[in-house]
């Protein structure tokens, strides 16, 4: 018997998704395209999930988990407050530039007509990285003795509403328009009074 792994089909199955949200932007993805794509049955996807909706939480759990850990292993090396909402709001940025896919349920412009649950999910996910922000804001006054020229929870609705600008852009532009494109121009001046 061979030890070679048998490929993962819950997660062929995610990446083929996640290729054609890419590929096919605008376009409703369907179970039939999508087992077309990876070139099961219907049936087959269905063993693996028992919902498209469930293929999407698939993706999101996917996103949420890429972006904590990183997350957590910026809180772990960098101290200053600054550098933290810096360096976080940057690897979101590249996150979502490096999966367009993903970039289009970041934007809902792949969730319209699907399960409600699933907007739900994004806009949790949005606000878990707000709550992360504020956290670290918050934490300036103690860590380094200084304090914001605005409230922290003002400016950490702008740094989210930043990074939601730009991924909305990234998709509308059919991804021609990087997120992290001028980024450090942008975010000296955001936070030139900080």
């Amino acid at each position: 018997m061979s030890d070679n792994k048998k490929p993962n089909r819950k997660q062929q199955i995610l990446e083929c998704l996640a290729h054609m949200l890419e590929t096919s932007p605008g376009q409703r993805i369907t179970t039939a395209k999508l087992a077309g794509e990876v070139g099961f049955s219907e049936a087959a996807l269905y063993r693996h999930f028992p919902s498209k909706a469930r293929m999407f939480e698939g993706l999101i759990e996917y996103i949420e988990e890429s972006l904590f850990s990183r997350i957590n292993l910026i809180l772990a090396d960098q101290k200053e407050t600054m550098v933290r909402c810096h360096h976080i709001t940057h690897v979101i940025l590249v996150f979502a530039e490096r999966n367009p896919g993903m970039s289009r349920i970041l934007a809902g412009d792949a969730l319209v007509g699907e399960n409600e649950r699933l907007r739900v999910r994004v806009h949790q996910l949005f606000e878990k990285l707000e709550t992360q922000f504020k956290q670290i804001l918050r934490e300036r006054k103690l860590r380094e003795g200084k304090g914001l020229p605005i409230n922290e929870l003002a400016l950490a609705n702008i740094i989210l509403a930043f990074c939601e600008g730009k991924i909305s852009q990234y998709v509308r532009s059919g991804f021609e328009k990087k997120p992290s494109d001028s980024f450090a121009e942008q975010w000296q001046f955001l936070m030139s009074g900080c």
